[in-house]
């Protein structure tokens, strides 16, 4: 019988996460703990309303990035200064949950962080009232599944990480302990 792998960050998660966070926020209970619900990843294409073939690119890399085949976003309304139509395709996204959600952050995190040009840390200030946590990358290029030679458009990504939380502390105690790099603020 074959045994399932579980995401290196889940497990760094249950073992040792969750028992800090717990006695750091004190809690009594550990689901009280704060914790991951998705990450969402979305890249927006303006050149795709005319070009077909960026969008399609941008799916490719985006479904090698995250392992999952992901949406076509479309124009919700049009814009004429852009000679974007209502329904004109102009980016795409993909939602993360579980362990491909854990996945994708050890690779990001470990792998594709430190290879972005001059990174001396994430802002802190990038949480919403919630707890949610945002930021954007220039180059996907960073992720180790692209392969430079290969790709005729550098486009950036958006990356909204959704946390169960009470407030943004918590959201940024768990962030931290999960190791995202923050810089640190004057």
């Amino acid at each position: 019988m074959e045994q399932k792998m579980v995401a290196r960050l889940l497990e760094k998660y249950k073992k040792e996460i969750v028992p800090a966070l717990k006695e750091e926020l004190g809690y009594k209970n550990p689901l009280q703990v704060p914790r991951l619900e998705k990450v969402v990843i979305n890249m927006g294409v303006g050149e795709g309303a005319h070009d077909i073939k960026v969008i399609e690119e941008a799916m490719q890399s985006l479904a090698l990035i995250s392992g999952q085949k992901p949406v076509m976003t479309r124009a919700r309304k049009s814009i004429s200064n852009f000679k974007i139509k209502k329904g004109d395709p102009v980016g795409c996204k993909v939602t993360l949950r579980r362990e491909r959600m854990y996945e994708f952050l050890d690779r990001f995190i470990n792998v594709a962080l430190p290879r972005i040009r001059d990174f001396r840390g994430l802002s802190p200030h990038g949480f919403d009232e919630n707890g949610n946590y945002s930021l954007g990358i220039n180059e996907y290029t960073v992720f180790p599944e692209i392969e430079y030679d290969k790709v005729q458009h550098i486009l950036g990504m958006d990356i909204t990480i959704v946390v169960k939380a009470k407030d943004r502390r918590e959201s940024f105690l768990l962030l931290k302990h999960l190791g995202m790099p923050f810089r640190e603020t004057e």
